[in-house]
This record gives structure tokens, C-alpha cells and sequence, in this order.
């Protein structure tokens, strides 16, 4: 069986320094053959960059997703273009830097295909994430089989919506931005599973 562990935004080096110390015992003991991660916040709690992407990915993480704050640290919009195992949304301008969907080989051999949405709703305007999430299900033609979404937005309406919009055509719908993890995980009509928000990597007692 297949086991993919998706991990909930990771917030600045409270978050990094977890990540490093957990996973490695984590994945063994969930047996994860694959591991995603969400770094949209992973420097100082907003954005990203090249040292605080390579901590993450050197702590075990196969791919990292990012969101609106994809590319507040500006030296990102050059290196997301060299590093595949970072997605920014999809839903981005074609001409903006660096890939919304990657396809990456879990420990068992499967290959998975991994895609990375932005929301609209109280949000920076965007390209359509449901058009966007048509383009990708018919880029990829149903090869690989299993498709991760990482719906990052703020409207949870918005992200079941995505759901519902996706049931039966992928495999997973994972929310992420707000922070705090949802309790509405469930597996749709159609086999697709789905959470509003996975919830956070970071200081507990914190606002």
C-alpha cells in the first residue's frame, strides 16, 4: 500500500528545527513512502528562500508546495526554475517562474503526481484553480495514477468546493493556510480524499 504523509504548513525555524528533529522517526513509524510538505512560511513565518527550502528537503521531504507567499523572498524567483521538487500554485501567470504540478517516485516505486493551487476567495486575484486543476488532470492523462492537490486558500468554502469540484478525479485534496487543522477529514463518494486545513509545523503555545 501506498502511504503518503502531508505535512501542514511549516512556520518559520520553530517549524524547521521540528521537521528536522520528527520526521525521520515520523516516516519510519507511519511507514511514508512519500512525504509533501507545505514551506510557504518556512522564513521568519512568511515566504520562503533557498537555505530554508534546502532544510526542509534535507530533514526528508520529497516535495514542497508554497501558496500566496511564494515568492516574498525574491531570491526564490530564480531558484524555484533549478529546484523541481518546489511547486509554487498553478494558477499563477504561465510567465511567472518555476512549476504548479511535479511527479515524484515514493519508496515503493509508484509515481505520484503532485500539484500545488492557490485560492481567490480574500485573496490576491489569480488564474481560475478550477480551470487550472482541469489543465493539470489533462496534462498528466491519468499517469501517474495518484494525484495530491494542495489547495492553499483562506475561504474553507472555497477548498471544499475544490473538493466536490475534484471528487473522483484525484486522489487526495489537502487544504492549507489557515493554520489550524480542520476536523472534516473524510473520504469523498468517489474515493478522493479530502481536509479543509492540515493545520500547521510550528510553535504550539504562540499566536
Amino acid at each position: 500500500m501506498l502511504r503518503i504523509l502531508f505535512v501542514g504548513d511549516v512556520v518559520g525555524s520553530p517549524g524547521r528545527r521540528a521537521l528536522g528533529k520528527m520526521l525521520k522517526a515520523l516516516r519510519s513509524r507511519l511507514d511514508a513512502n512519500l512525504v509533501i510538505a507545505n514551506g510557504e512560511n518556512a522564513a521568519g513565518g512568511l515566504g520562503i528562500t533557498r537555505t530554508t527550502a534546502a532544510a526542509i528537503l534535507e530533514s526528508g521531504v520529497d516535495a514542497i508546495t508554497l501558496g500566496n507567499h511564494a515568492f516574498t523572498k525574491k531570491d526564490m524567483l530564480a531558484y524555484v526554475d533549478s529546484e523541481p521538487r518546489i511547486l509554487r500554485p498553478a494558477n499563477y501567470p504561465p510567465e511567472v517562474p518555476g512549476r504548479g504540478w511535479g511527479v515524484f517516485e515514493a519508496t515503493t516505486g509508484d509515481r505520484v503526481a503532485v500539484a500545488n493551487l492557490a485560492g481567490r476567495t480574500f485573496m490576491a486575484p489569480l488564474d481560475c484553480p478550477f480551470r487550472a486543476a482541469d489543465t493539470i488532470i489533462s496534462e498528466i492523462g491519468g499517469e501517474p495514477k495518484t494525484l495530491i492537490i494542495d489547495m492553499h486558500a483562506e475561504a474553507t468554502s472555497e477548498k471544499l468546493a475544490m473538493g466536490w469540484y475534484l471528487e473522483g478525479r484525484v486522489s487526495a485534496v489537502i487544504g492549507t493556510h489557515t493554520h489550524v487543522q480542520t476536523a472534516d477529514e473524510k473520504v469523498l463518494p468517489g474515493g478522493t480524499a479530502y481536509i479543509t486545513d492540515a493545520g500547521m509545523t510550528g510553535v504550539h503555545d504562540s499566536v
